[in-house]
C-alpha cells in the first residue's frame, strides 16, 4: 500500500531574456504546468529562472528581471497551485531590498511553503547575484519533505547529502545546465549533469527531480536531458532530450526514501557514516534537521 503517493512532472522549457518576454515565458510554463497537472502530477518542478530567461547583459537588467516572493509572478504560481490541488517548484530572480538571489519557491495549495536561494554561483551569475544565505531548508509537506537545490550546487556532494540528513524524500533540482567544451554526451545520450544527479541519488538513497530547460538564450545553448532519478540512483522513467520542450513523469511512493537506506542486513547508509571520524553534517549549522 503506498503511503504517500506521488506524481512528479519535471517541466523542460525555454524561456527568453528580456523584459519583452516575461508574460510569454509565463504563459508557456503555465501551460506546461496545466499539462502536467491534468495527467495526474501533484508535484510540479520548473526550470531555474523560469520567469526571466538566464543571460542578462549586465546586474541592471538582473535587476529589471527581479521581484520579491510576494511578487506577481509567485502569486500567479500560487494561485496556480491552489486552483489544481498541486505542488510547484519554481526558479525566479528574486528581490530581497537591493540584492538579488537566484531562488526556488517551494508552493502548495495554501501558498508560499519556503524558498532556497543558490549557494553555488556560476560564472557571470557572480556579477548579478548574491550567494544563497538560507543554507540548505528542507520543508514539511502534505506529500513529504521536499529539499531544493539549483543547477551549479550539485557539483558539490555536500547539498544532497546535508538534505538528506535533514530527512529529505525527495530534492527538487531547477537547472540551466548549460552547453561546456565537449563532449556534451555520451553513447546514451546523458550529459554529465544526469551522471551527477543520478550519483547523488544512489549515495544519499533520495529521489532527486531535475529540471532542465532548452533553448539558446543570447548564445548560451542549454542542455536538456531533464530527469528523475529513484532512490537507487537510476533514472526512473526516459531522460529527456537535449532540445525539444517536453515533461517528464515518474508515480512514486514518496516517503518511501525513509527506508530506502536500509540495503541489507549488515548495511544501513546513514548508520555506516563514520561519524566519529567525521562531523555528522558536515560542519552545517543552519536550521532545524529531521532525523529518520
Amino acid at each position: 500500500m503506498s503511503v504517500s503517493p506521488v506524481t512528479i512532472a519535471v517541466v523542460q522549457i525555454d524561456p527568453s531574456v528580456g523584459l519583452e518576454n516575461r508574460e510569454t515565458n509565463l504563459a508557456n510554463a503555465m501551460r506546461a504546468a496545466e499539462e502536467a497537472a491534468a495527467n495526474g502530477a501533484n508535484l510540479i518542478v520548473l526550470p531555474e529562472l523560469s520567469s526571466s530567461g538566464y543571460s542578462f547583459r549586465d546586474r541592471a537588467e538582473a535587476f529589471a528581471h527581479a521581484e520579491p516572493v510576494d511578487g506577481s509572478f509567485i502569486s500567479t504560481w500560487c494561485d496556480f497551485a491552489a486552483r489544481r490541488g498541486v505542488h510547484v517548484v519554481v526558479g525566479f530572480a528574486e528581490l530581497d531590498g537591493r540584492r538579488l538571489f537566484d531562488s526556488t519557491a517551494l508552493i502548495d495549495p495554501h501558498g508560499v511553503v519556503g524558498t532556497y536561494r543558490k549557494t553555488h554561483l556560476w560564472n557571470e551569475e557572480k556579477l548579478w547575484f548574491t550567494p544563497g544565505d538560507l543554507g540548505f531548508p528542507v520543508y514539511e509537506t502534505a506529500i513529504g519533505r521536499i529539499g531544493m537545490l539549483i543547477c551549479w550546487d550539485i557539483w558539490f556532494p555536500e547539498v544532497p547529502r546535508i538534505l538528506t540528513q535533514q530527512g529529505a524524500d525527495i530534492i527538487c533540482s531547477s537547472n540551466n545546465w548549460v552547453w561546456t567544451p565537449p563532449p556534451l554526451f555520451d553513447d546514451a545520450g546523458r550529459c554529465m549533469a544526469n551522471y551527477l544527479t543520478m550519483t547523488a541519488a544512489h549515495s544519499n538513497n533520495v529521489f532527486i527531480a531535475a529540471a532542465n530547460r532548452v533553448g539558446i538564450d543570447r548564445g548560451a545553448q542549454f542542455l536538456g536531458c531533464s530527469m528523475i532519478a529513484g532512490t537507487n540512483g537510476w533514472p526512473i522513467d526516459e531522460i529527456a532530450g537535449p532540445e525539444e520542450q517536453t515533461i517528464v513523469y515518474s508515480s512514486v511512493d514518496l516517503t518511501s526514501a525513509r527506508s530506502a537506506p536500509i540495503w541489507n542486513s549488515l548495511n544501513d547508509l546513514h548508520r555506516d557514516r563514520r561519524t566519529d571520524l567525521y562531523d555528522s553534517m558536515l560542519g552545517y549549522t543552519r536550521g532545524q534537521g529531521f532525523p529518520r
